[in-house]
């Protein structure tokens, strides 16, 4: 099957005229973003973030979920999440909360941005000790976090982009934590991508659809 990316000025009717009877023939897959739920995965300073800020910019009002805790012996990443703070419009709520499964099921109808989904991860395997633990006895306890949060994003009314890390196109982590922690995130990217609308993929601060 063949798939092409078209563009066409607004003012040529021909050309429109003649994707529309081509679009009746195959399956038209838009390339914008629409309301609903939709994940934007990338990777390290992939624009992944500053993307999924740019899909509410016209809401007066948006709902930021922070996953990220600061600690005071690292400056560094304090740094970091001001540059995200400073980006902010100052009509944009945050909230820094771990229980993202319950922010989307509030009865609001405030656009919901969720940043991100791997850092999430990672505090939720420290609170079940995924880390020192035998496997058998963390397992229940995360998967019973990702299923709460798979079925909230799945039953959500609300307009949400959810932000994650794809970590799994480099190399093997060298130590069993990281291999760990790579796998289960590949995991959870993959539930929550089939749960939500749409997917994408942002590389070089250029998002593009996937579904």
């Amino acid at each position: 099957m063949a798939e092409y990316r078209v563009e066409i000025p607004e003012d040529d009717e021909l050309a429109a005229a003649l994707l529309a009877a081509l679009a009746r023939r195959g399956t038209v897959q838009p390339l914008t973003r629409g309301r609903g739920t939709a994940l934007v995965l990338g990777g390290a300073r992939s624009g992944k973030s500053s993307w999924a800020e740019s899909q509410f910019v016209d809401r007066e009002s948006v709902l930021y979920v922070a996953t990220s805790l600061v600690p005071e012996d690292d400056p560094e990443w304090a740094g970091r999440v001001e540059t995200h703070r400073s980006r902010r419009p100052a009509g944009w709520r945050t909230v820094e909360t771990l229980d993202v499964a319950g922010t989307l099921r509030e009865d609001d109808d405030t656009p919901l941005l969720v940043d991100c989904l791997a850092l999430w991860l990672a505090r939720v395997l420290d609170d079940v000790d995924a880390w020192n633990s035998p496997e058998e006895q963390w397992r229940p306890a995360l998967a019973s976090h990702v299923d709460e949060l798979v079925a909230a994003v799945q039953d959500t009314v609300r307009d949400v982009v959810l932000v994650s890390n794809e970590v799994g196109s480099g190399v093997v982590p060298g130590t069993p934590s990281g291999r760990l922690y790579r796998d289960e995130l590949g995991r959870l990217n993959a539930r929550i991508a089939a749960a939500c609308d749409e997917l994408w993929l942002c590389v070089g601060g250029v998002a593009r659809r996937w579904r």
